[in-house]
């Protein structure tokens, strides 16, 4: 059994950065770990996703603002946020899968999430 737990969000203002953590608790070797968000009335989307390896790709909408790294010893996943957009408010979560995919049924293990708002 994977537990998921992310931390960092919080309220920042309109092309700030915030970084996300997501810390892992059992077995996550060899996972893909993704992340999505949720804002309000909307479906959970797509953020990006890394391999085990580092591999990474990215929803359009964040290609080249946001950042996902890995840290495997720490089995810490982090999301760093740049040029922060109102519509970047969300609630992120962290999820792993066992293939570098961004269709969220694929994934197996999800975190509680953490909220992000972003003031205009």
């Amino acid at each position: 059994q994977v537990q998921l737990v992310e931390s960092g969000g919080g309220l920042v203002q309109a092309g700030g950065s915030l970084r996300l953590s997501c810390t892992a608790s059992g077995r996550t070797f060899n996972y893909a770990m993704g992340w999505f968000r949720q804002a309000p009335g909307k479906e959970r989307a797509f953020v990006g996703v890394i391999s085990w390896g580092g591999n990474t790709y990215y929803a359009d909408s964040v290609k080249g603002r946001f950042t996902i790294s890995r840290d495997n010893a720490k089995n810490t996943v982090y999301l760093q946020m740049n040029s922060l957009k109102p519509e970047d408010t969300a609630v992120y979560y962290c999820a792993a899968a066992r293939f570098l995919v961004s269709e969220s049924s694929v994934y197996d293990y999800w975190g509680q999430g953490t909220q992000v708002t972003v003031s205009s």
